[in-house]
């Protein structure tokens, strides 16, 4: 009797270890991506602030488990202790587990794993371009903060890169926070108005008919703490100058408010007219105050003169897209003056109205948009046309309204529930590749208009080094 009892009491435990052990098994391929369309992230080389900001937030479509491949060091400390505060915060906490490999061999660590199906980059871009691309090769999507390629020499191995995404049916993307930004996108929405913009004009290199300046700043404060740079970020060779890098977001915005939706073909649509470079100059005290490093490391001693760091952060460029002539410059500062930040201007100019963000100092630092009559067009009919039209941008984005400066100028009025934040477009932008991964594909114009995009800023780099 006692032996039939203890039978019977090893099997229901027999049969309750199946259970659990087939229930243990299911949930391990719950988790792999390639069985259910979960999204399980990989960061790579966290090097960069950006690289945090996309887990600022948390994703239902993206698994909480993210694996992080990395050299050992303070870029990869600095960034776990981002994602720590993001999850221990108060307010709308995030539950990120990080899941940590350092080495030297970070990549071949990852490649060889691939323990998720989408790996997000942002770091030291000397050798991302080739990280995309092996990254691609073995067969994972990739969410990629700019620049994509700095180097002028890489522009082909980038444009390899999307044969490989065809080929592997999968995606490669770069995340452009400057669309949403909501003066940015009333500013395209305006121009397409026809009634209120009429038409782009042509321009001309000294008179562009779009032009756009950012000027941002190396000391800053991000998600309320002092940012901390790593000391490469000041070498070009490593970081990339200002004309392949922060005017990357500008040609973007270029492309994409003046030719929206539409395909454009690099080697007919571009022509670069000119492009110059200047360099930013940094004493000791202020690289030490961003670095947190005593002295320069010997790969910026080159760019040193007298203790001063002369560092190409910034660029011009003027050229043509599609006949429209168009001038982009970024700017480096060290610090924000009190009460500033980093800050954007752009100007459409159209047949009807000129299309003007500023973001200086009388407007508190934050990007107000104007419209603005030019002195050929009749302010009153131009004035009855926006008014009646405007009601047209009104229905997209409820809220929004107009004021009058004066006969000529116009101010966009934005209720504050549009100005969420640089930091908030990160997350903005994963949502969007998301929906594209969900979709299996980018719309047709994406693609064309990122190699679009750093043909320019990657030949112009070239011709600013050659004019010098």
């Amino acid at each position: 009797m006692e032996e039939k009892t203890l039978l019977l009491v090893c099997s229901f435990l027999l049969v309750l270890a199946g259970l659990f052990g087939c229930k243990k098994t299911v949930k391990e391929s719950e988790q792999k991506p390639e069985m259910t369309g979960e999204v399980q992230l990989i960061a790579l080389a966290p090097g960069h602030f950006h690289a945090s900001l996309v887990q600022k937030i948390s994703y239902p479509q993206i698994s909480n488990d993210v694996y992080v491949y990395a050299p050992e060091g303070d870029e990869v400390r600095e960034y776990l202790k981002a994602v720590e505060a993001y999850n221990t915060r108060k307010d709308s906490p995030t539950q990120w587990n990080e899941i940590v490999y350092t080495g030297a061999d970070f990549l071949e660590k990852m490649l060889g794993e691939k323990k998720g199906n989408v790996m997000v980059i942002a770091g030291n871009n000397a050798m991302k371009t080739e990280y995309i691309y092996k990254t691609l090769q073995s067969g994972i999507n990739v969410l990629a903060d700019k620049p994509m390629v700095i180097f002028p020499e890489k522009f082909d191995m980038l444009k390899s890169c999307f044969d490989v995404v065809k080929e592997k049916n999968i995606l490669l993307y770069d995340i452009m926070t400057e669309r949403y930004e909501i003066t940015t996108q009333l500013q395209r929405e305006l121009s397409m108005q026809k009634e209120i913009f009429g038409k782009l004009v042509e321009g001309s290199p000294e008179n562009p008919a779009v032009m756009m300046e950012s000027v941002h700043h190396f000391f800053k404060e991000v998600s309320g703490n002092s940012l901390k740079r790593p000391g490469w970020f000041y070498d070009v060779e490593q970081q990339g100058e200002g004309i392949v890098d922060v005017a990357t977001h500008l040609v973007d915005l270029v492309q994409w408010e003046c030719f929206p939706e539409q395909i454009l073909d690099y080697a007919k649509d571009i022509e670069l007219i000119k492009a110059k470079h200047w360099t930013t100059n940094m004493d000791l005290s202020q690289f030490t105050k961003s670095t947190g490093l005593a002295a320069y490391p010997d790969y910026l001693k080159k760019d040193a003169v007298n203790d001063t760091l002369k560092i190409y952060s910034n660029g011009e460029i003027v050229y043509r897209i599609k006949g429209i002539c168009a001038k982009v410059t970024a700017i480096w500062n060290f610090e924000a003056p009190p009460g500033g930040g980093d800050t954007h201007y752009s100007i459409m100019r159209g047949t009807k109205a000129d299309l003007i963000i500023r973001q200086g100092a009388e407007q508190q630092f934050i990007p107000v948009l104007f419209i603005e009559i030019p002195q050929s067009v009749d302010p009153k009919v131009a004035s009855a046309d926006l008014e009646k039209n405007f009601l047209n941008v009104e229905k997209k984005y409820p809220g929004i309204g107009l004021k009058k400066i004066s006969d000529r100028v116009w101010e966009v009025q934005v209720p504050q529930k549009y100005h969420n934040g640089h930091e908030a477009h990160f997350g903005q932008v994963t949502e969007k590749f998301l929906q594209y991964l969900k979709d299996k594909k980018l719309p047709e114009w994406e693609v064309p208009n990122m190699i679009a995009k750093y043909y320019t800023t990657t030949q112009a780099l070239k011709m600013a080094k050659s004019s010098n």
